[in-house]
């Protein structure tokens, strides 16, 4: 019982060891300009999560080097030429426009409207089907089927 009561006190005393966090730059404004860029870039470990939420080291790394291209006097738009010439374009979350991405950026239109034409023939062959009267032979087949169930 004493190391139960021992235990839970230990527990509830660790918040008071918490510190204050300490600034990750020394440059604010460098440090809210690499923010913003990295959540417009892709982690390239994680693929699905921003390089600004990404803990992989790769994605600490890729924040150093943004931090060390802003420090050398490049703006935002030549730290992104420096990162997909080296990564590819696959870092950025909005890759460009261009004859590589034409499937990225029209995938979705072309799926649509594939979709809309399956629809389409579905619904017309739908149709062609409910125009055929039912004959009196038809409804006495029904008919016997549904005496035989009986």
């Amino acid at each position: 019982m004493k190391s139960l009561l021992f235990s839970l006190l230990l527990a509830l005393s660790i918040p008071a060891w918490a510190e204050e966090a300490a600034p990750i730059g020394e440059d604010p404004v460098i440090e809210q300009r690499m923010i913003k860029l990295s959540e417009e870039l892709r982690c390239l470990v994680c693929q699905n999560e921003s390089l600004a939420g990404s803990h992989a080291e790769l994605a600490e790394d890729l924040r150093r080097e943004i931090r060390t291209q802003m420090k050398a006097g490049k703006n935002d738009k030549e730290v992104i030429t420096y990162l997909t010439t080296r990564y590819g374009d696959f870092v950025l979350y909005r890759p460009p426009f261009k004859p590589v991405t034409f499937l990225l950026w029209l995938g979705p239109v072309l799926f649509l409207g594939l979709g809309a034409g399956i629809w389409y023939m579905t619904l017309k062959k739908r149709r062609a089907l409910k125009d055929e009267p039912v004959d009196e032979q038809q409804l006495a087949a029904a008919a016997q089927l549904l005496e035989d169930k009986k």
